[in-house]
């Protein structure tokens, strides 16, 4: 499900430092816990300066839902964002990871200048109000959830609070 975490951002973007101003907040400090946990679980994360509106990837994200091999262009927006820090609010950066994907750029541009799925995403943007998802990730199991970034054993204990049984 898509979430507008921060769906002000310009499409150039805005500092960490100015989107955490006023608010306590260390950035330096969130990058070293965030890139401990990802290292622990063997993930590439990058050290980003800037946030990006992600609105036009989410809806290249609905689109790639569609299309035979898209889940490939959801690793790449990842890797783009949380790794590379590439801006991917940029419809250039967005068609370098279509093709990267080997997905239909013509395809991919049309979505885009159409906005296609803008009514899939807004939809999602609605569903996570009414479930009063605050954060991202969020993980939501049997009307319980948890929200940010968390330890497995975190995510275990939700799962053992619904009922979820060892396989």
């Amino acid at each position: 499900m898509h979430f507008p975490l921060h769906p002000e951002t310009p499409i150039e973007g805005r500092t960490l430092k100015d989107l955490f101003a006023g608010r306590d907040y260390d950035p330096d400090k969130m990058y070293l816990q965030m890139k401990a946990r990802m290292d622990d679980e063997g993930l590439p994360y990058g050290k980003r300066t800037h946030t990006y509106n992600s609105r036009l990837a989410q809806e290249l994200g609905a689109w790639a839902d569609t299309k035979v091999g898209g889940e490939k262009l959801h690793d790449l927006l990842y890797r783009a964002y949380f790794v590379d820090a590439k801006n991917i609010g940029d419809i250039d950066v967005l068609i370098e990871l279509v093709i990267k994907a080997d997905l239909d750029v013509e395809d991919a541009k049309s979505a885009l200048e159409t906005r296609r799925f803008k009514d899939a995403v807004d939809a999602d943007w609605n569903k996570s109000k009414q479930y009063g998802v605050t954060g991202v990730p969020t993980f939501v199991a049997g009307g319980y959830g948890v929200v940010g970034a968390q330890p497995f054993e975190t995510l275990e204990a939700l799962l053992e609070k619904v009922g979820a049984k060892r396989r």
